[in-house]
């Protein structure tokens, strides 16, 4: 058995070169739609809290390429300085791709009962968490 590093690289890298080729067509990366997203579900959020939410997802370099180029097709726009919201062609995009996402994310957990899929999340963010606590100095043994 292969441990879980390996399956959580291979899971990742498949999950980003499907979605950025699917999402090509639209001007998009994996990592743009998961920018519009954060803005989307926080209208406050600046570049700050979106580097803060993704940090996970990206380099600091790759998040401010996908917000740069976001900006730069008109689907962000920037009110104030460090701040970052949708225009109307980003909400419209986020309506109009959010349909071939919803269509992926089931393909991709084709064959996965719900109740196995939640077990797998919740099973992730515990070790993220235990691993991430490791960082911390804390000892959980």
């Amino acid at each position: 058995m292969r441990p879980i590093g390996y399956w959580l690289n291979r899971t990742d890298r498949a999950l980003t070169t499907r979605m950025d080729a699917m999402l090509a067509e639209d001007g998009l990366t994996r990592l743009g739609w998961q920018v519009l997203n954060a803005v989307h579900d926080d209208p406050r959020a600046g570049d700050a809290a979106v580097a803060g939410l993704l940090a996970a997802n990206a380099t600091p370099a790759a998040l401010a390429g996908a917000v740069e180029a976001l900006l730069a097709d008109g689907r962000l726009t920037r009110p104030a300085p460090g701040a970052l919201a949708l225009t109307a062609a980003g909400r419209d995009c986020l309506t109009e791709v959010g349909a071939k996402v919803r269509a992926f994310r089931r393909l991709a957990a084709e064959g996965v009962p719900d109740e196995d899929y939640r077990t797998a999340i919740a099973v992730l963010e515990r070790i993220a968490r235990n691993v991430e606590a490791m960082g911390e100095g804390a000892d959980r043994r």
